[in-house]
């Protein structure tokens, strides 16, 4: 057999360098993404092949390690959902009141685990009318509802094939399949497995696509769906398994202030009263995000934070030098962001004149988190997917947020502009984040109206791209084919094997497609 040689030679060593020799030759330049690529490497690894399993902090692993930013026009729960269900995580941003955020999560960590625990209900007295004007409300994509009496028992089940305008007239109550005809299991029968006996439940019974869950005196506790429970078991043979806690809940993280008093005096008891609610909800992590995380501030907080819940996941930032990873770490958070002015909405490095471009602030944050043996976030700055690949060659995950605030999912509003489709998209340092709650995160006020305040983003507007499950597509395959070009089977393999040189302007223009007449540009890549 033919003997590969498996090695870079000598001459490729001299151009090609591992990251300690590369960036310690480029030391007195800062580098970002476009000012480097990556040599490849023999390989036998198929794209298709790669896992991009992550792992965060202990108790906090992700399938896919991308995060959407903590942003109110990137993630509220949609989003969350979204990116949980395709294996990462979402970050529920804090400009909205603590009990909308409270909500927000509570959706994600109820949404499609199998039972669902709290269903919307309706009771036998109401009109049909009721409940059509109940679903144009709230918005809900289903029409069937399981009725209860004023004690929360079980009356029967409203069929969505009654809850038409022609019906409008009449009562619950007359239209409902009557509770004997109703299917239920009791809280006792679920065992150790609910999923797997619902599942056998649903394959006994071929017309059935709604079983309710009860507990010994008849009370409604729980219903399942045949949809949710086909897709569960569905994840079973996906590649990109959806990120579920121990109790099969998607993982949702939270974003908090670090609120002061009046005397300008970190708000313990608020912080610690916010942080208890997102705990009792489910929340996976949450993140402590400002622009600039090596103060006092968010020290104080995160340390508040970590003496009360030992275990909790906490990500902090954001930073640029190993100091400020260290002294975070040191503080308590398992999970340092990195980025200051690299995001396409951020206008820090202008306005203040400080940041560090973010592949050199990556490699001086990487090495301080392996004295600390804590994980780092590439947050900002990313507008491709090979950007994502060479910053997962230094960082664990990294943070999205333009490139997901065209998506569906986003919570910004639609404008047509020319016949062209557009989403919302600002930065939370733009003067309307900051009226709307985000100044705390750049050290301001928002009830400071006496003094100006410099805004370090601006609002803007992203083309609408579709649905998340889409984008993410197109970036997971150029993730994996940039792993495979360098025979890296998982993450760890990407980092050792990883070798880089720099590209000059004109380099960066043979990058992209140039020379033509582009008919049909290639999403999300």
């Amino acid at each position: 057999d033919m003997v590969v040689n498996q090695e870079p030679n000598s001459l490729d060593c001299e151009f090609y360098l591992q990251a300690e020799n590369f960036f310690s030759a480029n030391r007195g330049c800062a580098l970002t993404y476009d000012d480097l690529t990556l040599a490849t490497l023999y390989s036998e690894v198929l794209p298709r092949d790669t896992q991009l399993e992550t792992s965060l902090s202990e108790g906090l692993n992700l399938h896919l390690p991308m995060i959407s930013a903590d942003m109110d026009t990137v993630t509220e729960s949609r989003m969350a959902i979204a990116m949980a269900q395709n294996g990462g995580m979402g970050l529920i941003h804090y400009n909205m009141s603590e009990k909308d955020q409270l909500r927000e999560v509570s959706r994600v960590k109820n949404h499609v685990h199998g039972l669902i625990q709290d269903p919307i209900t309706v009771h036998p007295e109401k009109s049909i009318a009721y409940v059509l004007g109940l679903i144009d409300r709230k918005g809900f994509t289903f029409s069937t509802f399981p009725v209860v009496d004023e004690h929360g028992k079980l009356v029967g089940l409203l069929p969505g094939s009654v809850v038409r305008l022609r019906y409008s007239d009449r009562l619950v109550k007359e239209a409902l399949t009557p509770r004997d005809q109703v299917f239920t299991l009791t809280e006792k029968e679920l065992g150790n497995d609910p999923i797997a006996r619902a599942d056998q439940f649903f394959a006994d019974h071929p017309r059935i696509d709604k079983l309710m869950v009860v507990d010994d005196a008849d009370h409604l506790r729980g219903l399942f769906t045949l949809s949710d429970v086909d897709r569960i078991a569905q994840e079973v043979q996906a590649q990109f398994k959806p990120a579920r806690d121990e109790q099969f809940r998607l993982i949702c993280g939270a974003a908090v202030s670090a609120t002061r008093n009046a005397f300008g005096e970190l708000d313990s008891d608020r912080v610690l009263g916010h942080v208890t609610a997102l705990v009792e909800r489910g929340v996976d992590a949450v993140a402590v995000s400002t622009a600039h995380g090596h103060t006092k501030g968010v020290g104080e907080a995160v340390k508040l934070i970590r003496k009360e819940f030992p275990h909790l996941p906490i990500i902090a930032g954001n930073v640029t030098s190993g100091a400020g990873v260290e002294f975070l770490a040191d503080c308590g958070a398992n999970c340092i962001k990195v980025g200051q002015g690299p995001g396409s909405i951020c206008t820090t490095r202008i306005v203040a004149g400080v940041g560090i471009p973010q592949m050199s602030a990556l490699y001086l944050a990487l090495q301080a988190a392996r004295k600390k043996g804590v994980s780092i976030l590439a947050d900002g700055g990313i507008t491709k997917s090979g950007d994502i690949v060479k910053a997962l060659t230094l960082a664990d995950a990294v943070i999205c947020g333009g490139l997901l605030a065209g998506c569906a999912e986003a919570p910004g509003e639609i404008l047509e502009i020319s016949g062209k489709l557009y989403k919302q998209y600002r930065g939370m340092g733009s003067l309307a984040a900051m009226k709307s709650g985000s100044a705390a995160r750049y050290g301001h006020s928002s009830k400071d109206t006496t003094r100006k305040v410099s805004a370090e983003g601006v609002e803007a507007l992203k083309e609408v791209s579709g649905p998340v499950d889409n984008v993410l597509g197109q970036l997971i395959g150029g993730i994996q084919s940039g792993m495979g070009y360098l025979g890296a089977r998982s993450l760890p393999e990407l980092r050792k094997r990883a070798r880089y040189i720099r590209v000059s302007p004109a380099g960066q223009r043979e990058s992209a497609t140039h020379d033509i007449v582009e008919l049909k540009t290639g999403a999300g890549q």
